[in-house]
């Protein structure tokens, strides 16, 4: 036992207690605040006062005194910060859901991908709020990982001459490929 001022309540753990914070506490993905807050438990459940474990994580007195309450109230969902004060979300969660539903499963009309102006036209919302919502969950509607066969009516037509002059290609022949698109 350390010196120090007497503590109001101690901190006794049970077993399933004590294993939760271990693996709260070895965690590497996880965000370090809550790694830190489940050593800071432990090592106040070991016995150490207040001011040893603040000078071991180079913190203030009130902050371990803080987490301690915290923990002794809460349990371990304490160790996790609470949702910050300010403006509400816009959006509820069904409204984001059917915006990146439509965007990864649907077509736009008259266009070949979403593109934030139109996904917002289409949703009701802003293309600035689209475009972090798009940001936040990894999806890029333009980019596309699958090879997408034409439209055009008489593509094979055109594919079986193309495919022709190269294995059949004339003497002396010149093939110049142009197209309008400049990333093909």
């Amino acid at each position: 036992m350390e010196p120090g001022r007497p503590k109001k309540a101690e901190i006794t753990l049970s077993e399933q207690e004590h294993a939760d914070l271990q693996v709260l506490a070895h965690s590497g993905s996880l965000p370090h605040s809550v790694v830190r807050r489940a050593q800071m438990i432990l090592m106040s459940a070991q016995g150490h006062s207040n001011t040893a474990i603040a000078q071991h994580f180079d913190l203030t007195l009130p902050s371990v005194s803080h987490w301690r309450k915290r923990y002794l109230s809460q349990g371990i969902a304490g160790l996790y910060d609470v949702a910050r004060p300010g403006r509400p979300r816009s959006h509820d969660d069904d409204q984001i859901a059917t915006l990146l539903n439509k965007v990864l499963k649907d077509k736009p009309k008259r266009a070949t991908h979403w593109s934030t102006r139109l996904a917002g036209e289409e949703t009701g919302i802003s293309k600035s709020t689209v475009q972090r919502y798009l940001d936040l969950f990894g999806v890029q509607p333009h980019r596309s990982k699958s090879f997408k066969l034409s439209t055009d009516p008489i593509f094979g037509e055109k594919l079986r001459a193309i495919v022709d002059l190269y294995l059949t290609h004339p003497d002396k022949a010149l093939v110049l490929c142009v197209d309008e698109r400049s990333q093909i």
